[in-house]
């Protein structure tokens, strides 16, 4: 019971920004996984909106006063950062648009709710579509997956080692 007055706790100092129309029950559905129904009765009127996402649920939401932290302890690599992201994600061979779908598919391979979060907006900034998105989630997924079934070559080489093991050691 603690553990989901917490999480309803974090979930209520989430960033406030607007809720969207089947969000909720998006971020309803997820809170479920963590038996955590309260996302169904957050408020939704116009006086009162607040954004709930699987983020707040699980991670401190990101502020000002963290990204000020972090760019005060490490002020140079900071700046590096920034600039690599900035050329990283600029208009080149692949547009923008292209650039963020693909971070929003990485960012679920690699499982950052912050990534998939921002990367997320910036998709959608950048005139990316939901159906785009979500495909590209599926390609990552295949990836993923297939990369796992590639692998399985490695348990096979060892089977067929572990197999000839046996046999020379029977054979003596």
């Amino acid at each position: 019971m603690r553990l989901k007055a917490a999480v309803e706790e974090r979930a209520l100092r989430a960033v406030p920004l607007s809720i969207l129309t089947g969000q909720a029950e998006i971020v309803g559905s997820i809170c479920k996984s963590y038996e955590h129904r309260s996302c169904n009765r957050l408020p939704t009127n116009a006086d009162n909106r607040q954004e709930v996402t699987a983020v707040t649920l699980t991670y401190p939401p990101p502020t000002p006063e963290i990204a000020k932290r972090r760019r005060d302890l490490a002020p140079n690599q900071q700046a590096a950062f920034d600039t690599f992201s900035k050329a990283a994600f600029a208009d080149g061979a692949l547009a923008a648009k292209f650039k963020q779908i693909i971070a929003v598919a990485v960012a679920h391979v690699t499982q950052c709710p912050y990534c998939i979060t921002g990367h997320t907006r910036a998709a959608l900034r950048a005139g990316a579509t939901p159906q785009e998105l979500m495909e590209a989630i599926w390609v990552a997924a295949e990836m993923r997956a297939g990369g796992a079934y590639a692998h399985s070559i490695l348990m096979l080489a060892t089977l067929a080692e572990d197999e000839e093991r046996r046999k020379s050691t029977s054979a003596r």
